[in-house]
């Protein structure tokens, strides 16, 4: 239902691609088009369950505000911390939706979040606090605010890394930051869209710092590491280089 004959076995890399290219990679990808419809199957639900519009509109704003605060303690705490390579049954998943982006943070495949990771992720992060607010037409509404911030969110990120340089001095500044956690020092600047949290909890930085993080490009995850927690090694070719991020350090700029 969601497949695309732009993602059928090919790969896209944002620092080879222009804007036009990545709307189409963009629309084009099943993750992006499954968020979609359940963002406007989830709008048709508020209607059909004729919730109060006053509490409609308090669990969408709820789930704004919600948002950023998960994705950064999400971001810090679970896709930064070392636990989850440390565990087979978890290696697989981290792999997947973070330890390949900071590999290489141009190929678009692995930006993208995993759905089945970031679609329960978004309901249990908005549905529980709309159904407190209204009920269930609520909750479908902080619902269909989080898909629809998701995909506002997975669109700013791959302006992020493309080779496009935005003419709107906000999109330009949330790249520059975002590039310093890739390039620079991957424990600061976890937002994507909105720094608020980075602000208030000391991980803000617009200057890189002086030396680069040395794990910036693993994420921790050293041939030490691999040692003793063999799983994710084991599903990276080559993974002796893998250290070593393919990615031109000039994108960093």
């Amino acid at each position: 239902m969601f497949r695309s004959k732009l993602w059928d076995g090919r790969k896209h890399h944002l620092d080879r691609m222009g804007l036009r290219q990545l709307v189409a990679a963009y629309f084009g990808y099943p993750a992006i088009r499954a968020y979609l419809a359940v963002g406007l199957a989830s709008v048709i639900a508020v209607f059909l369950l004729k919730g109060d519009p006053l509490r409609v509109t308090a669990a969408v704003v709820a789930a704004i505000v919600i948002y950023p605060t998960a994705w950064y303690c999400l971001h810090r705490w679970v896709l930064h911390s070392r636990l989850l390579y440390r565990s087979p049954l978890t290696a697989a998943v981290w792999k997947r939706i973070h330890f390949d982006h900071h590999q290489d943070p141009n190929d678009l495949g692995v930006l993208f979040g995993a759905l089945y990771t970031t679609l329960p992720t978004v309901a249990v992060a908005t549905m529980p606090v709309g159904w407190w607010i209204g009920g269930p037409a609520a909750a479908f509404a902080a619902l269909a605010a989080g898909v629809f911030i998701t995909c506002f969110y997975e669109y700013c990120h791959c302006i992020q890394h493309l080779a496009y340089t935005p003419k709107w001095r906000w999109v330009r500044h949330i790249k520059k930051l975002h590039l310093a956690h890739h390039f620079h020092d991957e424990q600061g600047n976890f937002g994507i869209t909105n720094y608020l949290c980075d602000r208030l909890l000391g991980t803000y930085y617009v200057a890189p710092r002086a030396a680069r993080s040395a794990t910036v490009f693993n994420l921790g995850y050293t041939e030490a590491e691999a040692k003793v927690y063999p799983w994710v090694a084991r599903m990276t070719p080559n993974f002796s280089d893998a250290r070593r991020n393919p990615v031109r350090e000039s994108e960093a700029a």
